[in-house]
């Protein structure tokens, strides 16, 4: 296992701020739990942002981005957290090219005075129809940022044309898990504790998201695992009705 550890230097009352944010250290700590061997990083000086694994970090770094919704206020930033996801739309691919680099020159603006980007979680997705052609447009803010057909968000994988198939691609390697723990367990458990398991470990993932996924053409793959998970659970054949089971 690993954590990251850091300290610093008090100084006066007045200035219980000030100290709190500047001369901090940090360093990684590596322990592989299976001995007492713990391997140390150099300490590495904090230059910007607040620091990890304090109380008050997360207050602090809300107060830190507390201004970058004013800053593009006439786009649809999202804020969770640490993710930030700013979402521009024009009908016209000169405006939009126009619109996009005004915020990023602002965006940039407000990171050099207050912080830093991680351009290795950072990057532009283009949502269009399948039919559409896709605008050529390059997004940099100091650094090329990277152009993705697909990402991440809060759980869910979105596309460049909201068919959601890897996100149902990746609902079906979990579901496929579970559906394999229940055929496993079943032997050694009642139906009522099959259901308990069902509904926490399989209904759940399958309840994630569903208001999108369900729509989709590819969403009959996800229909017919939870018929077979039912099945497997009632002692069913392949062609019994899962209504009625």
């Amino acid at each position: 296992m690993s954590k990251c550890e850091f300290y610093g230097f008090r100084g006066k009352t007045n200035a219980l701020l000030r100290s709190y944010f500047s001369d901090r250290y940090q360093r990684v700590l590596i322990n592989s739990g299976f001995s007492n061997n713990t391997t140390f990083s150099e300490w590495g000086k904090i230059k910007h942002g607040a620091p990890q694994g304090s109380i008050l970090g997360p207050l602090f770094f809300l107060l830190h981005i507390n201004d970058l919704p004013n800053i593009i206020a006439d786009s649809k930033p999202v804020l969770f957290a640490d993710d930030t996801s700013i979402i521009t739309a024009d009908p016209s691919p000169s405006k939009f090219k126009e619109d996009i680099n005004n915020k990023i020159d602002n965006i940039t603006d407000c990171f050099r005075s207050n912080s830093s980007l991680n351009f290795d979680k950072t990057y532009f997705l283009q949502f269009r129809p399948k039919n559409n052609y896709e605008i050529n447009i390059k997004i940099s803010c100091d650094k090329l940022i990277k152009e993705t057909k697909n990402t991440k968000f809060l759980g869910l994988d979105v596309d460049s044309s909201l068919s959601w198939k890897d996100h149902i691609d990746q609902m079906m390697y979990q579901l496929g898990k579970a559906c394999y723990a229940i055929r496993y367990v079943k032997h050694f458990m009642s139906h009522d504790t099959l259901r308990t398991i069902y509904f926490s470990y399989f209904h759940s993932i399958l309840l994630y998201g569903i208001i999108f996924g369900s729509n989709s053409a590819y969403s009959s793959d996800i229909f017919k695992i939870q018929k077979r998970i039912i099945r497997i659970i009632m002692n069913g054949r392949n062609r019994d009705s899962y209504h009625q089971l």
